[in-house]
């Protein structure tokens, strides 16, 4: 079985031969492990790839956003970082007047559609093995660079117009744009915002089903309509929103699992993939090989349905390399 069909199977809960594996880097764990992320790499293998869009058009990012110093993203959005391999923030918000009548500053990436879909082809047939993964819209987050957090989480209040006529604007573009992708040989689409804290979603989850969903169901239609399957990801405790995404169609959902509790997550066993993931903030950071050892297996043991979970963890800030290494060992053992 090719990679592609192992990712297919666990997606359709078809009992794969194993679980799939993904694993996702920063830079900062390639400059700070690059010994120990090329034994990863080569001691496992792993089942996903991407596709890098060659742009024929230019538009207004500007800087390596790993990189010390300011990163201006597709949106004219400026990002300051002090640390090399992580993202930095937006200090200055795009948009300052809070009836957006400033919103003509921020630029929509239309040059994101110049891409050419048979060269696209091209480049992903030389992983034709992978299951490949494209996109991905934001709205949530962007709108958040674009605005500054605390004054958007006021304008979900106080609903300036001119707001929500940006948020139309955006979402046509995204639109637009994944559907261009999944006229590809991309295998899936993906979306991604962060949606809890701690301990909550970060605004009330009447205000998402309202505002939101729709357009997260437009997207998830668009993968549906032209084949594709449809990944998310989200930090935080998101239990509120799961159910509606499982309603949605959601084939897969990455999200801080072990935030949320895995007693809680197994009502969802067998409607949804959980596309990981380890636990960044404590296990990976600090357990033992047994704690991560048990981890998987509570993992497993609760979540997995005859498919149903793929091995992802992300080898990021402060993860212990020995700990990723352990992650995937320990799905070996399990399944």
């Amino acid at each position: 079985m090719n990679n592609k069909q192992l990712v297919i199977d666990t997606l359709d809960f078809k009992n794969p031969a194993r679980a799939p594996r993904d694993l996702w880097t920063l830079p900062w764990a390639l400059f700070t492990y690059p010994d120990e992320y090329k034994r990863l790499i080569d001691t496992f293998q792993f089942d996903f790839g991407g596709v890098s869009l060659r742009f024929h058009e230019s538009g207004a990012e500007r800087g390596d956003p790993y990189e010390i110093g300011r990163y201006t993203d597709a949106w004219g959005c400026t990002f300051e970082n002090i640390k090399r391999g992580i993202i930095g923030e937006v200090k200055t918000p795009l948009v300052a007047d809070d009836d957006w009548n400033d919103a003509d500053k921020i630029h929509i990436p239309e040059e994101w559609l110049s891409f050419d879909i048979g060269e696209t082809n091209a480049a992903i047939a030389k992983n034709a093995d992978k299951f490949i993964l494209a996109g991905c819209p934001r709205p949530f987050e962007q709108l958040q660079f674009i605005r500054g957090t605390e004054n958007f989480y006021i304008d979900l209040i106080t609903r300036p117009s001119k707001m929500f006529g940006f948020i139309e604007k955006m979402h046509d573009f995204y639109c637009r744009y994944l559907t261009k992708l999944a006229q590809t040989d991309v295998d899936g689409l993906q979306i991604m915002d962060d949606w809890g804290s701690q301990q909550a979603l970060l605004i009330n989850p009447a205000t998402w089903r309202e505002l939101f969903r729709p357009i997260y169901r437009d997207y998830i239609d668009i993968a549906k309509k032209y084949g594709k399957k449809i990944f998310m990801h989200s930090d935080g405790y998101i239990l509120d929103i799961i159910p509606d995404l499982i309603d949605l169609g959601l084939d897969a959902l990455n999200s801080q699992i072990f935030c949320m509790g895995i007693d809680r997550l197994k009502q969802f066993r067998g409607k949804i993939t959980f596309w990981g993931e380890m636990d960044r903030q404590n296990l990976l950071v600090r357990g033992t090989p047994q704690q991560i050892r048990a981890a998987v297996q509570s993992v497993y043991e609760n979540l997995w349905n005859g498919g149903g979970c793929i091995a992802q963890c992300e080898f990021g800030p402060g993860a212990n390399p020995e700990n990723v290494m352990a992650v995937y060992a320990a799905w070996n053992e399990v399944l």
